[in-house]
């Protein structure tokens, strides 16, 4: 008896309508389009701009589209995953907010929060309850507010980031197809170069830390950097050699869209030819648990059935990941 695994049978996207440019950062902070997109490979994201929308109105707009797509009605949706690192509120989870605005009504949900690896760490998560046979429907979400904790007055995190969600349904299946393998690590001593200083029970919201400007995104670059291409291409290339996989068995790398020389380390270390990368960092940046995702979602149509996908992330706190998935559809 073949053993059920999880597999995606639709994705779906969404980003703002709003784009800001690198000719738009220039007149924000001192830089230039040709630093950043030397240096990231970044030239426009899309943040949304309406105060009173959230993460929780990103993922929303990508889970309609999903059920709509794959003709699912919100009821028959078991469980709801979001991976966010930019939560409307500490509680409830987004995951709640974005079942309710979706009128899934029948479903449990909560959230993940592992920086830019979540998408991958959820998906993992919710591949296990669907093999034990219980759950049929899972919708996994990755989105974030980017924008909500940019500093725009610091050149060195404002240019990498944007706004988006994407999401994926699984449903089990029996055929071969769907989530095989995955390697998940973290190292939470990485705290010190990539975090939100405030905001939580360390640091309390107060005067001081809005003064200070202690809830925008810190990060030290050349270590997060260095970490970061050595991390993705190590977990990329295990990944491949426990599945006994060659560059030829892959038929596409997806990573996280961190930075364009992270991206083409990891391909590197894998020996996978340049047209075998999934690439949109150039239109909307790092959106963090959005960026997998939606690479899925703008691919969609060049996917075959049978094809072997590896998916790797790298993110704050540090955390780290990739995951081996074979795929369940042709497109329509």
């Amino acid at each position: 008896m073949t053993k059920v695994k999880a597999a995606i049978t639709a994705v779906n996207g969404y980003v703002p309508e709003d784009k800001l440019t690198n000719a738009d950062l220039e007149k924000i902070v001192d830089t230039n389009d040709e630093w950043i997109r030397s240096r990231t490979g970044i030239e426009e994201r899309r943040i949304l701009k309406d105060p009173t929308r959230a993460s929780s109105d990103l993922g929303a707009a990508a889970v309609k589209g999903l059920l709509e797509k794959s003709n699912t009605a919100p009821e028959d949706i078991d469980m709801v995953i979001c991976a966010t690192a930019t939560p409307d509120h500490l509680f409830p989870s987004t995951a709640n907010i974005i079942s309710d605005k979706c009128g899934i009504k029948n479903a449990w949900s909560y959230d993940i929060m592992a920086a830019c690896s979540g998408f991958l760490y959820a998906l993992t998560t919710a591949s296990q309850f669907i093999e034990t046979g219980k759950y049929k429907k899972i919708i996994v979400v990755g989105a974030d507010k980017m924008s909500s904790i940019v500093d725009y007055e610091d050149r060195t995190t404002c240019i990498i980031f944007g706004d988006g969600a994407g999401a994926v349904l699984l449903e089990p299946n029996e055929d071969g197809e769907g989530i095989l393998d995955s390697v998940l690590k973290s190292d939470g001593s990485g705290r010190a170069f990539l975090h939100q200083k405030a905001g939580g029970s360390l640091n309390p919201a107060s005067v001081q830390t809005v003064q200070n400007r202690d809830h925008f995104i810190f990060q030290e670059g050349r270590t997060v950097f260095k970490f970061a291409v050595s991390k993705m291409a190590d977990v990329s290339a295990e990944i491949m050699q426990r599945n006994e996989l060659s560059s030829e068995d892959v038929d596409w790398l997806v990573p996280h869209q961190a930075n364009l020389r992270i991206i083409d380390a990891t391909a590197r270390r894998m020996n996978l030819d340049p047209s075998k990368v999934m690439i949109n960092i150039q239109k909307y940046g790092n959106t963090t648990n959005g960026t997998i995702p939606l690479c899925l979602w703008e691919w969609e149509n060049k996917l075959k059935k049978g094809n072997n996908l590896v998916l790797a992330a790298f993110g704050g706190g540090f955390t780290w990941g990739a995951l081996y998935l074979k795929w369940a559809y042709d497109a329509k």
